[in-house]
């Protein structure tokens, strides 16, 4: 088995070959067919996180150990299931669901993995996708993703997930009032297609990048506005006659947080995505004065993702750019995402 793996925090993945595993138990092997790359790879790779006043999290003291196979967004075919497998053949493509928990704490029995403070998630604390086998602890991580395209299937893992999950936090506003997008890389980007399959009301993305601001009127974003521009929180009112209910952050900076709580009207309502990191600073009479919510999203629970799996099976997939590359390019594909040189998503394809 070919694995890209880090070995040094912010060094070039290495490649190690080491034999194929043989699943026990509920464990099921699979063959890689696509593999995407998040930036929250890009976070694992360098073992940090900012939080802002030049402070950082080191990941290592959250229980991530060298070497770490990366790769969170996978799909992948069946080769072989452990004894106590259930309801899995040989052949059957799947999605990997990769938010996995303890499975025994109250938050994963409610259907919330992503949130148990015991993480296995996949990529992170479990071997992840850069390789051409994984190894899946139980059947019911796998989910049938019908018609769509292994390279499409893919990002729902993450990418796909995380939008739903932060977009279903505004719920019915959803239908009535457009929201406010930060941020057209991956998350954007799916989001805006989420929005569409979803019949909601349509966005207006905020991006500092020109050619992101051009792949989200192409994904179908109500109008753009360039979030470095003095006047940004003034176009945006002006498009929506002031009165701005729903923002989702896809950044996640010191900067594009404060904006979106600029943005809000009173008694509205943001939803923090992205990872960036930095710190706001913020009058505390403001948030009951002005009714704001300010809301974390983290990922998307299991049963999330088989309601996006559904909707996308109903309603066809609206355009999301994808770049298909070779596993052998995963240093240089890092880097473009480091970089912003990613419109949309790259996945990796081992096989």
């Amino acid at each position: 088995m070919k694995s890209y793996e880090v070995c040094e925090c912010g060094a070039p993945l290495q490649l190690r070959e080491q034999p194929t595993p043989e699943p026990a138990g509920t464990e099921v092997l699979l063959e890689v067919t696509a593999a995407g790359i998040c930036h929250s790879d890009i976070h694992f790779w360098e073992g940090v996180y900012d939080i802002g006043g030049g402070k950082v999290m080191k990941l290592a003291d959250r229980g991530l150990k060298l070497p770490l196979r990366l790769g969170h967004e996978n799909v992948g075919r069946v080769v072989k299931a452990g004894p106590e497998a259930r309801g899995v053949n040989v052949g059957d493509l799947r999605l990997v669901y990769p938010w996995i928990g303890c499975g025994e704490c109250a938050v994963c029995r409610r259907g919330d993995e992503q949130l148990c403070l015991k993480p296995q998630f996949v990529g992170a604390f479990r071997p992840g996708g850069f390789s051409d086998h994984i190894l899946v602890p139980h059947p019911r991580y796998l989910i049938d993703y019908g018609d769509l395209a292994p390279e499409q299937a893919a990002p729902l893992a993450c990418s796909g997930v995380t939008a739903y999950g932060a977009l279903k936090k505004f719920g019915d506003l959803l239908k009535a009032e457009p929201v406010v997008i930060i941020g057209a890389g991956g998350l954007g980007l799916m989001a805006l297609a989420i929005l569409r399959a979803m019949e909601a009301k349509g966005a207006i993305v905020i991006d500092i990048d020109a050619k992101k601001r051009e792949a989200a009127m192409k994904a179908g974003a109500l109008a753009v506005v360039d979030g470095r521009a003095v006047d940004a929180v003034a176009q945006v009112q002006a498009i929506v006659n002031d009165r701005i209910w729903a923002v989702v952050d896809f950044v996640g900076s010191g900067s594009t947080v404060s904006l979106g709580t600029d943005l809000l009207t009173k008694g509205g309502h943001l939803v923090v995505v992205g990872l960036f990191g930095g710190e706001i600073t913020m009058p505390t009479p403001y948030i009951p004065m002005r009714a704001m919510t300010i809301q974390g999203s983290y990922t998307g629970s299991l049963p999330e993702l088989h309601e996006l799996i559904a909707l996308l099976r109903k309603t066809p997939m609206p355009y999301m750019p994808v770049d298909v590359r070779p596993l052998d390019s995963v240093n240089a594909s890092l880097n473009d995402l480091k970089d912003g040189n990613v419109i949309g998503r790259v996945v990796l394809a081992p096989n």
